[in-house]
């Protein structure tokens, strides 16, 4: 199936119900519920089965047969659920057996606002029949589709998603057993330097005494954690530039160079922006800004007019980094047209700058995602030289 950039929101394929089988899969962890809509046949069938993707393409072979013997041939089948826990492999399934496949944008589905309404997965089935019915028939506001992405596009966020959590991890023990030495009344000593571990054994607390033994067992232990923790991350960092020095061109290797030339941006943060921004296939600057979540959420209604803050409905990540590119560029591109944007504004004004940041972050997001993709370098920015 052809997915072109701008078929998100709604269908560009004519829809005929006559001819169309459309079935939505509600997942979960232990069976799914398929609700299906066969044309020829009064029932709008629903289906509780094991988690199989056999048994739901043996499913659709059935319902397609039932059409056939109602006297209408099906000349399309549309299959649909929405993004969770299971990811895209569903989807990357039934594509490679001939089966139109869409994954639904979770927050993109309008649900009830009562206090206390129905929520079933008979009920979630039959309002995703309903919303995927209304993006087939080309209709925009019913939901917004994602866009799978291929099993190597995935994986290439592996590393980067995996170091982030092992960088969290260990700024958690860090902050634990910070937390343990304070209680001790120790402050001196620092278990983020390399050096801690030996150190360990001649820290005293107050009184002059010895850390108390059940707590230098669990230090020791955290102690241990980390070292594991930083080879681990040292590990993916060594491969992954090993692979963009074997293969500079390949993929999106050549983005990540042309980012990481820019002074003040690590390799790490052009690792980022890239797998999880350039190369997707975005519309254009305003959808580039939403999937960063750094647009604002207007809240307006009669005479009242004011704004939220941040819509933070994109992807976290780029979000999160934006926002820490954008405070390092103050210092590390001060003569950039940015910059000088940025300080036209927030000169002489108090309480802007934090403001400010944000839109600093969501334009500068914008000019990488040019320069990535059409090699506009933003103006005034200063480049490493090539290697």
């Amino acid at each position: 199936m052809t997915t072109h950039a701008n078929d998100m929101s709604r269908s560009l394929a004519a829809f005929d119900q006559n001819t169309t089988l459309v079935m939505v899969v509600e997942l979960s962890k232990k069976s799914w519920l398929i609700a299906g809509l066969i044309p020829g046949v009064e029932r709008q069938p629903k289906k509780k089965m094991e988690p199989d993707a056999e048994d739901l393409l043996r499913l659709l072979g059935r319902w397609r047969d039932e059409a056939v013997k109602g006297g209408r041939p099906i000349t399309r089948i549309a299959v649909a659920y929405e993004a969770g826990r299971d990811g895209f492999w569903l989807a990357r399934w039934l594509e490679s057996h001939g089966i139109e496949t869409h994954v639904i944008h979770s927050t993109s589905v309008a649900v009830s606002r009562e206090k206390r309404r129905a929520k079933t997965d008979r009920v979630d089935a039959e309002m995703l029949l309903r919303v995927f019915l209304g993006w087939l028939r080309g209709e925009r506001g019913h939901c917004s589709m994602v866009a799978v992405p291929t099993i190597e596009a995935e994986d290439a966020r592996r590393p980067g998603r995996e170091r982030a959590a092992l960088v969290a991890e260990r700024t958690r023990i860090i902050n634990r057993m910070k937390a343990d030495m304070a209680r001790l009344g120790v402050r001196a000593f620092k278990p983020q330097l390399r050096s801690a571990a030996k150190k360990l054994g001649s820290v005293r607390i107050p009184e002059g005494a010895a850390v108390p033994p059940n707590t230098m067992a669990e230090l020791e232990r955290d102690m241990a954690r980390l070292a594991m923790l930083r080879e681990q991350i040292a590990a993916i960092e060594k491969a992954r530039l090993e692979r963009i020095e074997n293969a500079p061109d390949k993929g999106p290797h050549a983005m990540i160079r042309l980012l990481a030339r820019v002074f003040g941006l690590g390799i790490e943060t052009a690792d980022m922006l890239v797998n999880e921004v350039m190369t997707r296939r975005l519309r254009d600057r305003r959808a580039v800004a939403r999937y960063a979540g750094i647009t604002g959420s207007p809240d307006e209604s009669g005479e009242r007019r004011r704004e939220k803050g941040l819509a933070k409905t994109g992807n976290a990540r780029v979000r999160r980094g934006m926002i820490q590119l954008a405070w390092r560029w103050l210092l590390f591109q001060k003569e950039s047209a940015l910059t000088l944007w940025f300080k036209a504004r927030v000169d002489g004004a108090r309480g802007l700058r934090k403001k400010m940041i944000v839109a600093l972050a969501r334009k500068l997001l914008i000019a990488l995602w040019r320069m990535a993709t059409i090699g506009e370098v933003p103006q005034g920015v200063v480049l490493r030289p090539t290697a």
